[in-house]
C-alpha cells in the first residue's frame, strides 16, 4: 500500500522534477519564476536610499517620490476621527462600503461623464492595487499587453506577474512622448488582449487630446482590445488640453474599459491607500471576487475619510494645481538652462523628465557616467540630490524628477544638480 501510494504521488509531479537528482533538488531555487521575473520598483528603491542617507545625518533633497507635499485637508482627517469614534473599525464589504461606492459613482458622473452604478465600482488599496486586480481579471498567460513608453515603472512588472507579456510601444519625444494610434495598431498581434493607458502620463507629464484619444479608442474597438485607463493625475493639468476619460468617448469603448483612479494625488491621501475602479459589470464582478480572496476590504477608517473627500469642498484642488504650475515653471526653466540637458514641458502631473544622455561618457573624478542609473547615483553621492533613473520608466536616456516638493527644495536642488553637471569632464 505504501509503495503504491508513493508511486502514484510521484506521478503527480512534472517529469522534470521526478528525474532530478537529490543534489539538483537542493540547488533548485525556492523562489517562483513569477517572482524572479519581477523587478524592484526603481522609484521606491531610490526613495528608500535617500531616506537611509538622511538617517545618517545628510541633507538629501529628494525629487524621487510621486507624492504631494500638501497635507490631507482637515475635513477629511476629521471624518476619519469621527469614523473611529463611531466604531467604524471593523471589516467592511470587500469591495468597499456602500456610501463610498455611491460617492465614487457620483464622482464619475460629475467629473468624467461616466454613468456607472455603485455595483460597478470596487474600492481597492490604492490605484496600484486596482490596476493589479484588473490585470488578474483580464489576463491569461501568454496574452500580450500594449504599454505606451515611457511608462509608469510598475506596469510591465504587474503584467509579467500574471504570466502575460508586456509589449512596449515607444512614444515620440518630439510629440511629448505620446504614442500615436497608428503605432499601437502596428503592435497588435493575435495575442494582444489589452492596452494600459495613462493621461496625464507618469513620468513625462504628457496629456492626450480628445482627437488622440478618439483615434486610440477606435483602434481598441476595431481590434477587440480591452483598455485599463489610469487617471490618477486627472486633476493636475496646466495647459489648454483638458483631461478626458477615454471611456466617455462612446458606448463601444466604455464597454471595453476599466477606469482606475485614487484619492492619493487629488486629495494628498497617499498613505490612506484608497483607490477605485469601475467598468463593465462582468469585469468588475471578477475584480471583486479576486479582491475578496486576496486583500479583502481596504482600511475601513480611510474609506469613511474618502467619502468626505468626494462629497466635501473641492476648491482647494485648484490652489494646489496653481502651486504645482508655479513649481513646474521654475524647475523647467532651471533644467533647460543646464548644459547637456533637454526637456519637453510637462502639461500635467508633477514630473519633469529631462534627457541626460548627452552627459553619458563624461566623468566626475574617477566616476564615468554610462547610463541613467549612473547619473542618478552620481547626483545622490556628490550632490545629495535624489532623482529616479529613466531606465525604470523605459527610457535610459532620461531621469525623472518630481516637483511635488517645496520651492526652496527645488531651487537648492537645481543649484546642486547644476553644480554636479558643470563639474563633469
Amino acid at each position: 500500500m505504501k509503495r503504491t501510494y508513493f508511486v502514484e504521488a510521484m506521478r503527480s509531479f512534472p517529469y522534470s522534477v521526478r528525474t532530478m537528482t537529490p543534489s539538483a533538488m537542493k540547488e533548485r531555487s525556492p523562489i517562483s519564476r513569477r517572482a524572479r521575473a519581477v523587478e524592484e520598483s526603481v522609484t521606491l528603491a531610490m526613495t528608500e536610499r535617500a531616506a537611509r542617507l538622511r538617517a545618517e545625518g545628510m541633507e538629501v533633497l529628494s525629487f524621487s517620490a510621486g507624492e504631494p507635499d500638501f497635507e490631507t485637508p482637515e475635513h477629511i482627517k476629521q471624518a476619519a476621527v469621527e469614523a473611529m469614534a463611531k466604531g467604524y473599525t471593523r471589516y467592511t464589504p470587500s469591495s468597499g462600503i456602500p456610501a463610498l461606492r455611491k460617492a465614487v459613482a457620483a464622482k464619475f458622473r460629475r467629473d468624467n461623464g461616466l454613468d456607472y452604478e455603485p455595483a460597478q465600482v470596487v474600492i481597492s488599496c490604492g490605484a496600484k492595487h486596482a490596476i493589479f486586480n484588473a490585470f488578474l481579471a483580464l489576463l491569461d498567460p501568454r496574452d500580450e499587453v500594449l504599454i505606451p513608453s515611457p511608462y509608469w515603472t510598475s506596469y510591465p512588472e504587474m503584467v509579467k506577474s500574471t504570466g502575460a507579456k508586456p509589449v512596449l510601444v515607444r512614444g515620440s519625444e518630439e510629440a511629448s512622448f505620446k504614442v500615436a494610434a497608428k503605432d499601437l495598431e502596428a503592435a497588435v498581434t493575435p495575442k494582444t488582449k489589452l492596452l494600459i493607458h495613462c493621461s496625464p502620463v507618469n513620468p513625462t507629464g504628457a496629456v492626450y487630446s480628445r482627437a488622440e484619444l478618439e483615434a486610440i479608442a477606435k483602434v481598441a474597438v476595431e481590434r477587440g482590445l480591452w483598455v485599463i485607463s489610469d487617471e490618477v493625475y486627472e486633476k493636475i493639468v496646466y495647459g489648454s488640453t483638458p483631461h478626458i476619460s477615454i471611456a466617455s468617448l462612446g458606448p463601444e469603448i466604455r464597454e471595453r474599459t476599466v477606469t482606475v483612479n485614487s484619492c492619493s494625488k487629488t486629495y494628498s491621501m497617499t498613505g490612506w491607500r484608497i483607490g477605485y475602479s469601475a467598468g463593465p459589470p462582468e469585469i468588475m464582478e471578477a475584480v471583486a471576487k479576486i479582491q475578496s480572496q486576496s486583500t479583502s476590504n481596504p482600511n475601513s477608517i480611510a474609506q469613511y475619510a474618502a467619502v468626505a473627500a468626494f462629497e466635501g469642498d473641492q476648491s482647494f484642488v485648484a490652489g494646489w494645481v496653481a502651486e504645482y504650475s508655479r513649481r513646474r515653471d521654475v524647475i523647467v526653466q532651471r533644467l533647460q538652462a543646464i548644459p547637456g540637458l533637454s526637456l519637453s514641458v510637462p502639461e500635467g502631473a508633477f514630473y519633469a523628465f529631462p534627457r541626460v544622455s548627452a552627459l553619458f561618457g563624461r566623468r566626475h573624478g574617477k566616476k564615468k557616467i554610462r547610463n541613467s542609473a549612473g547619473m542618478a547615483d552620481l547626483l545622490l553621492d556628490e550632490g545629495h540630490v535624489a532623482v529616479v533613473p529613466g531606465e525604470g520608466f523605459g527610457s535610459d536616456a532620461h531621469i525623472r524628477l518630481s516637483y511635488a516638493t517645496s520651492m526652496d527644495c527645488i531651487q537648492k536642488g537645481m543649484d546642486r544638480l547644476e553644480e554636479v553637471v558643470r563639474s563633469l569632464a
